[in-house]
């Protein structure tokens, strides 16, 4: 008499295929924890090496604001940092950092520029005509004393008509966006070389603007293109600024020399500047293999140099965990 094995065999085959999906379950549970813990390490490898770069770049404004200060005290040709220098670059055990020199000189003081040459600016920042105007009228008249007959036309919330003690409060400046405070990015000009960027960058109020800034003469070595125009410079004058700068900072001869030759004596241009400096570096690190890190890190400091009699030489004004290079 012959018995039948079916329901064994079923029972067998069931079994086999509850292991081949647990078999795949567990497969998928591995490769999924296998992910999060590598996502983990990277994230956390980046977030190191974003610490490092940033602990690098504050040791580069540490250095080149002592150097820069030892350089006003000892001959020319024993500076650490020469004379007239924009940008330095430091090579360290870790990576290296090239730090930014902007004197507030190269900077019109917000506080006292005229309506006229902030309409220039705003003009030569690529904004419209009825805009610029706009703004540069808002600005002077959020620091001009209130005219008692014009209260009842003022805004909601109206204009404090006192000084700007942080530029930043140019963001609560009637028509001023981020855009236009910050700087943005346009498209290259048609006809740009096609292998180079196809955007460029375009500074903002922040970059041409200050409460620390010049009130007569900027610093030619350092001033935006924007602030050239504004203070009445001619478009030929400052594409040959911008080209001469390229090949080596403006000294005080070679100022005196190209303003002869451009037929604008009187232009008010200067070389260096006042006590305060805004220093911006910019850090990469090095990989296990010598090569540099294509992370970068930017941090700056507005460091004063105080005169003899302080407490210490050098005052930081303010400083900036993280900002960026246009």
């Amino acid at each position: 008499m012959w018995i039948r094995q079916a329901p064994a065999t079923r029972r067998r085959g069931s079994a086999l295929l509850a292991v081949l999906w647990l078999s795949a379950a567990l497969a998928a549970i591995a490769f999924s924890v296998s992910s999060t813990v590598r996502g983990e390490t990277e994230r956390v490898s980046t977030s190191v090496d974003g610490l490092r770069s940033y602990y690098l770049a504050a040791g580069g404004i540490e250095r080149a604001s002592l150097e820069l200060l030892w350089s006003i005290k000892v001959p020319p040709e024993k500076r650490p940092i020469p004379q007239n220098s924009t940008a330095i670059d430091y090579r360290f055990a870790s990576g290296i950092v090239h730090v930014e020199f902007l004197p507030e000189t190269g900077k019109l003081n917000v506080n006292s520029v005229t309506p006229e040459v902030l309409y220039r600016l705003n003009s030569a920042l690529g904004m419209e005509p009825g805009r610029a105007r706009l703004i540069a009228m808002a600005i002077d008249d959020w620091h001009q004393p209130q005219n008692p007959q014009n209260l009842a036309l003022g805004p909601t919330f109206p204009a404090p008509h006192a000084s700007i003690q942080e530029i930043e409060e140019l963001l609560q400046v009637q028509g001023v966006t981020p855009d236009i405070f910050y700087g943005t990015y346009v498209p290259a000009p048609e006809g740009s070389d096609p292998q180079g960027p196809r955007l460029l960058a375009r500074p903002g109020l922040i970059d041409c603007l200050s409460v620390f800034g010049t009130k007569d003469r900027v610093d030619v070595n350092t001033a935006q293109p924007a602030v050239l125009a504004a203070i009445g410079l001619p478009p030929a004058a400052v594409n040959a600024i911008l080209e001469m700068r390229r090949v080596a900072p403006f000294s005080d001869k070679a100022l005196m020399d190209f303003l002869q030759s451009m037929g604008t004596p009187d232009a008010l241009l200067r070389v260096a500047g006042n006590s305060i400096v805004t220093m911006r570096a910019t850090a990469r690190l090095f990989t296990p293999g010598g090569q540099l890190s294509d992370m970068r890190r930017t941090v700056a400091a507005q460091v004063k140099y105080m005169p003899p009699g302080y407490d210490a030489p050098i005052h930081i004004l303010r400083w900036y965990d993280s900002t960026w290079i246009k």
